[in-house]
């Protein structure tokens, strides 16, 4: 997907059906604020596992991963809920 600057986008489906388009490399909380989707977070290092969130099946930690590049270009969101946070 092209953006309005020419620059490729993923377009991401967030929880509640939401989608926003965001560009590769983008962090995933800046993605998710961006998108008006609060992830929680704990340490921001990705150590304490509270910002979880699955990817099109894959489990990754928000505050340490960004949207990644590829040819697909729609990404499928969750955020994993931690009884512990």
């Amino acid at each position: 997907m092209r953006g309005a600057r020419g620059v490729d986008e993923r377009l991401i489906t967030w929880p509640g059906g939401r989608c926003q388009p965001a560009r590769p490399g983008t962090p995933w909380l800046e993605a998710a604020a961006a998108a008006g989707v609060s992830i929680p977070t704990g340490c921001l290092g990705g150590s304490c596992g509270a910002c979880e969130i699955e990817v099109n099946g894959e489990i990754v930690r928000a505050c340490v991963a960004v949207v990644p590049h590829g040819k697909a270009a729609g990404l499928m969101v969750a955020v994993a809920v931690d009884p512990h946070w």
